[in-house]
């Protein structure tokens, strides 16, 4: 095996256990969740529950997923706010277009966080509750070992997962075969629960029992769970991998073990509870349980990654306040860690493990947030189709029709779970779309109110003419480049001064996951002694002053950090006292905008030389 296909087989096995985590940990909980929704056991619940999930499977991860939203990739990131950072490119700021999609795209983030409290929980849950079919006993320890699990989970995450990495895509494609393999052996015995591939015994099923119809369509949803995920993570492997992992193991592997359950509960007339772990012998139990709590470990610590890099993707566009994030490995960009999201995220995770007591009842409330994230995935896609991939509106209407008509099913059929615990991930997803909104409009407007104050880079030279020059290297971040730093005036303001080289900095974030370093910097001298610099980073990375700085003696400008001074200008937002919601958000804003991380430590600038001067503004 030549470089090349090791290479490319590493990076299958890799998106195995990465991407795969969250959707390949589904039959602990899905096949049970279902046929409860059924109301009543029978062959005819068997076969339309297990025609649900294989065709939920054929159409929203195959097709959807797979085939069409994979293209809809931003320079190979995927993931809802990249869909949207590519959307925003055909659109014009402010128009009614613009504002849909920012609603949507918001909306979509704030689900997608909620699925990662849930992932957690719902998974390791359901692997550690195999222990009451080794022992009904042993059913009081399953909570107290599901929150050691998740405690150290949660804890390990400041270390950073580089060095236990490798060892994911190996467990994981173990996992795979081997509930391929438990799942073969009933079916060989009972074959004529393939019949089920048949989408008529769905729709039999639906029809004959229309008043828990949309209950069974919201359980088998938990089938694909994981297909976000999916979608959000193909940047780490690249499109070809994440495929030819799904079509070669990962897909066969899920349909043949949901058959196996069918069989076997065919086989047994009667339903029981975690069907999965009745394929094997008792004797293997043990060994099934185990494999199982590292795959769910797997899988949460993919979600848990996931959450981290969509707050820096959403810190940089605009929807949070700035975030500490820590790079948790020298080698790969992805490898972050961003602590108040990890002890936020922990505490609920154990509040959902505690409060619902069981992955049964944790059904109740999966499925109802991540499917609002699907279906604003479609809509978004649709408009790239439209108006970036050119495809004929025929095309688009029939092909993201099919997606969008069964999105709506999914999503229908997950509001039935409202009152047994749905809108506990609803709420929560309008909390974060309250946050999201507070933080944007008020960005917005703090901008505005800036520009009035501010001084056009236009009036620099008449600025600076006649102030006393003293030695050495000023650096003054810009949060707009059209500007005048507010660091600066009030530096002459009150210290009468001007360095002898005054550089203005100012860090834009691109609509791109990754900046080419040889793109990233544009550097001008407008007057003599004074340097405009213009240091550019995708929306996937995080901004480093000292980097983009140490980058311009490549271009000829000779800057070292250890003899300049760094000026960063921090505002002070007051809000007016209006009434009403609308005053509420900006007096949210105002606390939000004092809690944000430092622009120093954000822009990862040396500590030891930063001047902080602040501007009060109102609101």
């Amino acid at each position: 095996m030549n470089h090349s296909s090791r290479l490319k087989l590493g990076l299958v096995v890799g998106a195995t256990g990465i991407v795969y985590g969250d959707i390949g940990t589904s039959p602990l909980y899905t096949m049970e969740s279902a046929l409860d929704a059924a109301g009543r056991f029978d062959a005819e619940a068997v076969f339309g529950v297990l025609s649900l999930i294989f065709w939920a499977l054929t159409i929203s991860v195959t097709l959807k997923y797979l085939t069409v939203m994979m293209r809809a990739d931003n320079d190979g990131e995927g993931g809802i706010l990249a869909l949207f950072a590519l959307a925003q490119r055909r659109l014009i700021t402010g128009s009614t277009w613009a504002k849909v999609a920012v609603g949507l795209a918001i909306a979509g983030t704030a689900f997608f966080f909620c699925d990662a409290l849930i992932t957690p929980a719902i998974s390791v849950l359901s692997a550690v509750e195999g222990l009451e079919v080794l022992d009904p006993d042993f059913r009081r320890f399953v909570i107290p070992i599901t929150i050691a699990v998740l405690t150290v989970l949660f804890a390990y995450q400041r270390h950073g997962t580089a060095k236990v990495a490798a060892l994911f895509g190996p467990i994981m494609v173990l996992w795979f075969i081997v509930i391929a393999v438990i799942g073969v052996i009933p079916i060989l015995r009972h074959p004529g629960v393939l019949m089920a591939l048949n989408p008529g015994c769905a729709i039999v099923l639906l029809v004959h029992r229309p008043g828990v119809a949309l209950a069974i369509i919201g359980a088998a949803f938990l089938a694909i769970t994981g297909g976000e995920a999916l979608y959000a993570d193909m940047g780490h492997f690249g499109k070809a991998p994440v495929r030819v992992a799904w079509f070669a193991l990962v897909g066969p592997a899920l349909v043949l073990d949901y058959f196996g359950q069918g069989a076997l509960l065919l086989e047994l007339g009667k339903p029981v509870e975690h069907p999965l772990y009745h394929l094997v012998p008792p004797a293997v139990l043990p060994w099934l349980v185990a494999l199982a709590t590292a795959a769910t470990v797997i899988a949460s610590q993919a979600t848990i990654s996931g959450a981290y890099s969509m707050a820096r993707q959403a810190v940089h566009l605009d929807l949070l306040p700035r975030l500490r994030v820590l790079q948790t490995s020298a080698l790969e960009q992805g490898q972050i860690y961003v602590p108040v999201v990890n002890w936020l995220v922990f505490p609920l995770v154990i509040a959902f493990v505690v409060g619902f007591g069981s992955s049964d009842a944790l059904g109740g409330a999966y499925g109802a947030a991540v499917v609002a994230t699907m279906w604003v995935t479609t809509v978004l896609g649709a408009f790239v189709a439209a108006t970036q991939w050119n495809w004929p509106k025929w095309q688009v209407a029939g092909l993201f029709g099919i997606m969008l008509v069964t999105d709506s099913a999914f999503l229908a059929g997950n509001m039935t779970k409202v009152p047994a615990g749905g809108w506990i991930p609803l709420t929560l997803g309008a909390c974060l779309c309250l946050i999201f909104m507070t933080w944007r409009s008020g960005r917005l407007e703090l901008r505005a109110a800036l520009a009035k104050l501010a001084v056009p880079r236009s009036d620099l030279p008449k600025l600076v003419a006649g102030v006393h020059r003293v030695p050495g290297t000023g650096v003054f971040l810009a949060s707009n480049a059209n500007l005048v730093p507010s660091a600066l005036i009030r530096n002459i303001e009150h210290n009468g001064v001007v360095h002898q080289r005054v550089i203005i900095l100012n860090v834009e974030i691109a609509d791109i996951p990754r900046q080419d370093p040889a793109g990233r910097l544009r550097i001008a001298e407008p007057m003599p002694g004074v340097y405009y610099i213009t240091a550019r980073f995708g929306f996937m990375e995080t901004p480093d002053v000292a980097e983009a700085l140490k980058a311009c003696r490549t271009r000829g400008l000779r800057v070292f950090t250890e003899d300049s001074s760094f000026y960063v200008g921090r505002h002070v937002v007051r809000a007016r006292p209006i009434p009403g919601l609308r005053g509420l958000q900006r007096r949210m804003f105002a606390r939000m905008q004092q809690y944000s991380t430092q622009a120093a430590e954000f822009f990862r600038m040396p500590f030891r030389d930063v001047v902080i001067l602040n501007t009060a503004v109102e609101i």
